[in-house]
């Protein structure tokens, strides 16, 4: 399911229109990734936690020359599934 898919679901379970359902869901993504990009996480019951994770600095070996390269330390976004979604999917 793309965005558009997503959107169109939306509106047709809120009886929203597209436009507002787009409008909703493109808020909700930006308040996430805004939360996420201020070092927070966002925990959502029953759905499942969004959070970021600190990757530290690692050496990689490039596949074309077989370099060794330094990968430097991050920090990345990182998805947690409550356990109501888990049950739902395993069914």
């Amino acid at each position: 399911m793309n965005k558009t898919e997503l959107v169109a679901a939306v509106a047709a379970k809120t009886a929203l229109s597209k436009k507002d359902a787009e409008k909703a869901l493109s808020a909700v993504l930006e308040t996430v990734s805004e939360t996420l990009a201020a070092g927070e996480k966002v925990q959502l019951v029953g759905f499942g936690t969004f959070e970021t994770k600190e990757r530290n600095e690692r050496t990689a070996k490039n596949p074309r020359t077989g370099e060794t390269v330094t990968v430097p330390a991050s920090r990345v976004p990182a998805f947690k599934a409550g356990q109501a979604l888990k049950t739902k999917v395993a069914k």
